[in-house]
């Protein structure tokens, strides 16, 4: 029996075919990959992943420009595997990204769909993150065969657990703390650090539980600026000669609202701001991120040959697997709340 995938139009398209030994695989000949949403290291090894495993399988790849944007906008063009050369330990995406808002309306996802017909694309992989992958399960409900790629420095998407670029970019973060330490004991100033992660407390706590800070703010903990200021003074008064507070950028205050809270006076150390912002999303991929983004541009290729759409490839209880786009955006992705904990008491 061969699989098949819903039309936009709403009749089938028969996605497989039946090999002489029985075996079903998928009568994929064209594909198209993107990037959307934010960049995260990594972006660029899944690309060349998903290129050269495409090209492997005699396939034709096509680079989608700009994201969701570039499918309205019929911005692609065929990449060979010497196109992918050298981008593995790139920042950024060489496809480049956008949001598109006119991708949120109907006529603007039909008009993507109508340009990947036109070029006679059998499938799309799509590399990003939340948004990226909503875009991805809108596309799979009008019936193209569609497969995300987790990639998010926010590490948010559920049922996953790491993302392509997290690694990379909490080890910036990090770099970052540890430098702002050396300034900070020197002065005797208390650090407020901020970090990306939209509403996610992910890299802040992670980033405070490595860079050993005396208080992390995150969305999941409802703190006041009087609560963070009675942990500064305790810590001034255990004696030590600086504090760190990393703040996650989706916090009730963010750093420079607490800032206007502290004062030496009330905290017994200087306070500074510093915010980390775009800089975590760029810079070379760490060797974790480039094995991850290669395994999951593989696995998504895969995926498509099998016949298997409308699905995520993610990092899965420590394994590369596919979960269905529908169940990732009907579960939720909490903090384990046990590693707070265990940074407050590590912070004494």
């Amino acid at each position: 029996m061969t699989q098949a995938s819903k039309h936009p139009e709403g009749h089938l398209i028969d996605n497989s075919e039946e090999t002489e030994t029985g075996k079903e695989v998928s009568a994929m000949r064209r594909i198209a990959v993107l990037t959307s949403g934010g960049d995260a290291p990594g972006m660029n090894a899944a690309i060349r992943a998903v290129v050269r495993s495409g090209v492997s399988r005699g396939w034709e790849v096509f680079g989608v420009h700009r994201g969701f944007q570039g499918l309205i906008d019929d911005d692609m063009e065929v990449m060979s595997a010497r196109a992918v050369s050298g981008i593995i330990q790139k920042g950024g995406t060489v496809l480049q990204t956008a949001r598109s808002e006119r991708f949120r309306s109907e006529e603007g996802r039909m008009l993507a769909v109508r340009n990947l017909n036109a070029r006679e694309i059998d499938g799309l992989i799509v590399i990003g993150g939340n948004g990226s992958q909503s875009g991805s399960l809108a596309l799979s409900r009008m019936g193209y065969p569609v497969v995300g790629v987790a990639s998010t420095i926010d590490n948010d998407l559920p049922l996953t657990d790491t993302c392509i670029g997290v690694d990379t970019a909490l080890n910036t973060a990090l770099d970052a703390i540890d430098r702002i330490k050396d300034t900070a004991s020197s002065h005797q100033r208390a650090f407020l650090i901020e970090v990306m992660g939209r509403k996610s407390g992910y890299l802040a706590l992670m980033a405070g539980i490595a860079g050993g800070a005396e208080v992390v703010v995150i969305p999941e903990v409802d703190l006041e600026p009087g609560d963070i200021a009675k942990e500064l003074r305790d810590a001034y008064l255990r004696g030590k000669s600086h504090a760190i507070v990393v703040v996650a950028e989706g916090a009730k205050y963010n750093a420079n609202a607490l800032a206007e809270h502290f004062s030496q006076d009330v905290t017994g150390f200087e306070p500074r701001v510093t915010i980390l912002g775009h800089i975590q999303r760029g810079g070379t991929p760490s060797a974790f991120d480039r094995i991850l983004a290669t395994r999951l541009g593989c696995a998504a290729v895969e995926q498509l040959a099998n016949g298997n759409y409308g699905v995520l490839v993610g990092l899965i209880k420590g394994i590369v697997q596919a979960v269905p786009l529908e169940d990732v955006f009907k579960a939720s992705k909490p903090l384990d709340m046990r590693l707070y904990t265990m940074a407050e008491i590590l912070a004494r």
